[in-house]
């Protein structure tokens, strides 16, 4: 027996999913006026209209990040970063698009990475019915440590840093600077022989037609070799709100070290 589709039942069927009146009309006199077969009718939709979006190009979105205490009997604390893609700046500033975010990050530091990857997809689904962009997870950390900071810029880029020793503040600190200054490496010897030679080469031919000795050639490649990695390296790189000082020097001087590190961008 069908149920007369009234203004009331679409009302509360729209305020329930947040989607347009006239997708909850339909789907209710689809359902003949059944609430749970409506829902059930707007879920699948959701989900064809986000495969129909599939091939199209997410390239903005948002960034997330959460810290809080690991559950009780277990020391230290933990961080989370969720990436969110999205087609348009406009969508990653969309309402419902950042209460999304912020769920799935809530999820992530309470349940784990792969309990919430199998609830975001009916989430996501049916924001994309809403805003009619495409919508996919990106990036997913999870860090854990006794020392976190982490820093987020413009909704954008997200960087965590786990210190051993230290404080709260110096992590925060070196996330900030991390952010801005995006080092390609954390130390030296992470700077593998392969890129080290492609340098070299890169260089060599700068240099290769300069009417100076060899002697100084070989002085002047060294020296754009050196630089060039010293921009690159975290601890070589001077810190952004103390230029006296590099990032190395700063770890030292507060008695402490990087453990990990963890930056994402969109």
């Amino acid at each position: 027996m069908s149920i007369k589709i009234t203004t009331e039942l679409i009302k509360e069927l729209r305020e329930s999913t947040g989607i347009s009146v006239m997708q909850c009309k339909n789907a209710l006199e689809e359902a003949e006026g059944n609430m749970e077969k409506a829902l059930a009718i707007l879920k699948k939709t959701s989900s064809d209209i986000a495969l129909k979006k599939a091939g199209r190009n997410a390239k903005d979105g948002r960034v997330c990040i959460k810290t809080g205490n690991l559950p009780a009997g277990k020391a230290g604390k933990k961080s989370v970063l969720v990436t969110l893609h999205c087609e348009t700046d406009f969508v990653s500033k969309n309402e419902d698009f950042v209460n999304l975010i912020s769920n799935l990050t809530e999820k992530v530091f309470k349940d784990g990475v792969e309990k919430m990857k199998v609830e975001a997809k009916d989430l996501i689904d049916s924001v994309i019915q809403k805003t009619g962009e495409k919508i996919e997870l990106g990036e997913i950390y999870e860090v854990k440590g006794n020392v976190l900071g982490n820093y987020v810029h413009n909704n954008k880029i997200g960087v965590i840093v786990s210190l051993e020793g230290g404080n709260e503040e110096l992590a925060k600190d070196i996330a900030m600077h991390i952010t801005a200054m995006k080092p390609e490496y954390l130390f030296r010897d992470e700077i593998t022989e392969d890129v080290k030679k492609t340098m070299n080469e890169i260089f060599q031919k700068e240099i290769a037609d300069m009417n100076k000795p060899e002697d100084i050639k070989k002085k002047m490649l060294e020296g754009k070799i050196n630089t060039y990695f010293k921009e690159k390296t975290l601890l070589d790189q001077t810190f952004i709100k103390n230029g006296d000082e590099t990032i190395g020097q700063l770890l030292e001087k507060n008695k402490a070290k990087i453990k990990e590190v963890k930056r994402c961008s969109i």
